[in-house]
């Protein structure tokens, strides 16, 4: 009897199998960091650009270092101890501590969403949307996403968000930058005596790091349920995504040097008004390019920040959490999701709604906030009860050790000058 061949299936080649494997490790290290670039972020970097054209992208370059540094803390301890941030806050420090970040971070997330769904609103208006129909539909998809699919679903769908990034390099392309005058940008520090230089240069800090990033990226690290065993792709995931993120951050800062620095246009009010913007200097094109991207980041940031927000109270509480739960399995992570979006959707949609006032007030709570998330995360990272071998090896602990503090020092500095312009 004549057996039949059976034809096998090529085997992939190694470059294949290699893509292959960095697409399926894509998830909360790449989504944590370009949440960061949401509306407000997408203003700072564009009105850095504006007032000083590529004078501040060396900055960039050292925040980086230190964004690549604390994500990959989020990521490891994630992945080692199976818990979520305020989760270990509350079993090595206490309730109280937890509380404390629950509060702000809430009170600063909320604030930050709204400031999204008015990102939205304006992105779609450039499109011909009117905000009272934009706003409230993506507010539904945005529920719908959280509260119906699955945690592999809703990262896909996060990650897929990502896309609309590649927007900003093209963007920048059309502006016809100087080679040499961003090389030069890069990596030569240039410094400006004046307050507003000193402004823009916290601002830049303390919005490419941000608490609520770091918080999501450990709790989504465990909710996906990667463990020791995946210990070395998540924390390669978490650098990636935080260098893709700046470099996105990067090509803002020079599709506005390029364009309206250039034509002395150096004040903007907001990352839609630096689309609008655009067109004169560097065509329609680029317009809407520049609209796609703050649509993108928008929509990504809405749903992130309720997420966030949810993770923390649950853990501070020890109450069940995780997307793809349904009301019966985790009541109060499903309501703080959902009384966010619905709320922050709402807010958003408020005729004359001070987006100014609340960004400023946003900034104040977040610039409270980080110096403790990242003194609590430095701690925790170097501790060897927690992680063990795992923990932060010396020069690894010098370097995030001295992360933490030049941050926290010019997170304290945006509070103390937000302070001070709010007195006078």
């Amino acid at each position: 009897m004549r057996v039949p061949r059976v034809r096998l299936a090529p085997r992939p080649r190694r470059r294949d199998r290699r893509l292959l494997a960095w697409l399926a490790i894509l998830g909360p290290g790449l989504v944590a960091a370009n949440a960061g670039n949401d509306a407000g972020g997408i203003a700072t970097y564009a009105s850095v650009g504006a007032r000083y054209g590529y004078d501040l992208l060396w900055v960039m370059l050292l925040i980086t270092v230190s964004l690549v540094c604390v994500q990959e803390m989020a990521a490891r301890m994630g992945a080692v101890t199976g818990k979520g941030f305020a989760e270990l806050v509350r079993e090595e420090y206490g309730v109280r501590w937890s509380t404390l970040v629950m509060i702000t971070i809430t009170v600063a997330n909320f604030g930050i969403c709204v400031s999204d769904f008015v990102g939205i609103g304006a992105a779609l208006d450039l499109f011909g949307v009117p905000r009272v129909l934009s706003i409230p539909v993506a507010a539904g998809l945005i529920l719908l996403l959280l509260l119906r699919g699955s945690y592999a679903v809703a990262e896909r769908v996060f990650v897929l968000m990502t896309i609309p990034f590649f927007a900003y390099p093209v963007a920048a392309v059309l502006g016809h930058p100087g080679v040499a005058a961003v090389g030069h940008g890069l990596f030569v520090p240039q410094i400006h005596a004046s307050s507003a230089y000193l402004l823009l240069v916290v601002a830049t800090a303390g919005t490419t790091i941000t608490p609520y990033m770091q918080l999501y990226l450990q709790s989504a690290v465990v909710d996906r349920g990667a463990g020791v065993d995946q210990l070395p792709e998540q924390r390669a995931e978490a650098a990636v995504g935080a260098v893709f993120a700046n470099i996105v951050a990067c090509f803002i800062m020079v599709a506005a040097a390029a364009t309206l620095a250039t034509h002395g246009m150096h004040s903007i009010g907001s990352a839609a008004d630096a689309a609008r913007a655009l067109e004169p200097f560097a065509g329609r094109y680029a317009e809407v390019l520049f609209a796609v991207g703050l649509l993108g980041a928008s929509l990504l940031a809405a749903a992130i920040l309720p997420v966030t927000t949810a993770y923390v109270i649950a853990e501070t509480f020890g109450f069940e959490k995780g997307l793809g739960h349904r009301p019966r399995q985790a009541p109060v992570f499903v309501t703080v999701v959902t009384v966010f979006v619905v709320g922050a959707g709402a807010a958003a949609s408020i005729p004359g709604l001070p987006v100014i006032g609340l960004l400023v007030g946003v900034q104040v709570l977040n610039g409270v906030l980080l110096p403790i998330t990242l003194v609590f995360g430095w701690r925790l990272a170097r501790s060897s009860t927690l992680l063990g071998e795992h923990r932060n090896g010396p020069l690894f602990d010098l370097v995030a050790g001295a992360t933490v503090v030049v941050t926290a020092a010019l997170s304290l500095g945006l509070l103390t000058v937000t302070l001070v312009g709010l007195v006078h």
